[in-house]
This record gives structure tokens, C-alpha cells and sequence, in this order.
């Protein structure tokens, strides 16, 4: 039989417990949570770990993000994490939470029973703890040329666009590039380095669907390939994951179906 084994350095260990909090009298709080968060500094250690910290919920936000950094301010400093605007609108604080990838500032500590498990997004290289390298992702954004492009003169006061047309581009232009549908498709875990990925092609339609853009042939000869489009499956992970509702699978359907209609 065939035995398979993770490379070297791969395995996470069991990392440290924290102690736990105590209330001024010295006693347990009457509401306390486990975090199991990701630890690694690809700088020092050799392989990830994780640790464990337990949380005083009566002194703490409702949200994973209030968690983490009651963690880093009271318990932790080393810990790394990105955040900015703790309302699901900048995208920073995306992570795999309890298995899901989601954002921390818009997942609530209650939607998870028994310990919380908080590990960087998923098959992209990890800068440190739950930092994930976002250099290809913002690459791959920034190959679809993510802006109005037109070849007709510029009008004196704006490009008009009626409100149907305008209806068009819901449920597109609402992406805050946060990942998380990427980082949750197996084509992109094995093909990140060709494949586009679920959130650029998202974008990628957002302008080709938009009534003012003009360079519609240019970005479906751009998408045109066997591995920038085509690695889509159809899987869903990315439409389960977006914190944001949306539907990147069926937007890279629709590209599909453009490039269909325009060799008939």
C-alpha cells in the first residue's frame, strides 16, 4: 500500500496553554472560551504550533476579532494578526475560523460551540502567525486591469449608465478582496500560481459586464486560457465562503459563457 507523509516541518505541534484568567477575586470567570490559534514565524521556527488561550468573555467583544485582540493587549503580545476597520468592509481580518474561512470582526464567538480554532487563510504562505502572503492574490487582481478602460472620448461632465444597467454590476462591485473564496478553492490550493482564482475573476466581471467599459474583446482574450479560466469546477466553496454573500461562481460562469457566444 501506497503511504503518504507531509513534508518536513509541515505537521502543527501542540503549543503552549495559557493560563487562564482570573476575576479579582481570584476565581474563574463565569464565562470563559478556548482559542487554539495558529503560531509561526517562518523566521525562527521550524515547524507551526498551536496555542492555546482562554478568554474572559465577560470582559470581551462578541466578535473572534474582539477575542484576538484581548489576546494580543492582555495575554500575548507576539501574536500577529491583520485588522482595520472591525466592520466586514476592509477585508484585513480574513482567517479560517473554526474550519470556515470568514473575517474575525464579523464572526461571532457564540456561532461556535467548544473551543475556537483560528488559523491563517488556507494554501498561501504564511508571513507570520495568521498573516497570510497576499503578493500573488493582489498580482492576479491586478492582471485583470481592475478599471474603466475606454476608447471613446472622454464626455464633458461623466459616462452615463442607466439604473439597469447599473443593476447589473450588484452583487460584483461589493468584493473587498478579503480572499477568503480563493483560499477555499481546491483549484486554486493546486494551480494559484496560473489560475486566477475566484475573487479576480469576480472582478474580471465586474467590468466586462459593466455598460461603460469598452475593452470588452481585450480582458475575454486576457481570460481566454486553459488555466486562468478554465480551472474553475464549479465546486461552490467560494460562493459558501464569501462573508459578503456573494456568488464568484456564478460570475466566472458568465464569463464562460461570453467567450461561448462570441466564437459562434
Amino acid at each position: 500500500m501506497v503511504q503518504f507523509t507531509l513534508p518536513k516541518g509541515s505537521k502543527v505541534a501542540k503549543g503552549k496553554v495559557w493560563p487562564g484568567p482570573r476575576t479579582t477575586n481570584g476565581k474563574k470567570p463565569k464565562r470563559s472560551k478556548d482559542f487554539r490559534v495558529y503560531r509561526f514565524d517562518p523566521d525562527k521556527d521550524a515547524t507551526p504550533r498551536v496555542d492555546t488561550y482562554t478568554v474572559d468573555l465577560e470582559s470581551c467583544g462578541p466578535m473572534v476579532l474582539d477575542a484576538l485582540i484581548k489576546i494580543k493587549n492582555e495575554i500575548d503580545p507576539t501574536l500577529t494578526f491583520r485588522r482595520s476597520c472591525r466592520e466586514g468592509v476592509c477585508g484585513s481580518c480574513s482567517m479560517n475560523i473554526a474550519g470556515s474561512n470568514t473575517l474575525a470582526c464579523t464572526k461571532a464567538i457564540t456561532d461556535v460551540s467548544g473551543p475556537i480554532s483560528v488559523y491563517p487563510l488556507p494554501a498561501m504562505p504564511v508571513v507570520k502567525d495568521l498573516v497570510p502572503d497576499l503578493t500573488n492574490f493582489y498580482a492576479q487582481y491586478a492582471s485583470i486591469e481592475p478599471y474603466l478602460q475606454t476608447k471613446t472620448a472622454q464626455p464633458e461632465a461623466e459616462w452615463k449608465q442607466s439604473p439597469e444597467e447599473r443593476a447589473k454590476l450588484d452583487g460584483l462591485y461589493e468584493c473587498i478582496l478579503c480572499a477568503c473564496c480563493s483560499t477555499s478553492c481546491p483549484s486554486y490550493w493546486w494551480n494559484s500560481e496560473r489560475y486566477l482564482g475566484p475573487a479576480a475573476l469576480l472582478q474580471s466581471y465586474r467590468w466586462l459586464a459593466d455598460s461603460r467599459d469598452e475593452n470588452t474583446g481585450e480582458r475575454l482574450d486576457n481570460l481566454e486560457d486553459p488555466f486562468r479560466l478554465y480551472r474553475c469546477h464549479t465546486i461552490m466553496n467560494c460562493a459558501s465562503a464569501c462573508p459578503k454573500g456573494l456568488n464568484p461562481a456564478k460570475a466566472i460562469g458568465e464569463i464562460k459563457q461570453m467567450l461561448v457566444k462570441r466564437s459562434v
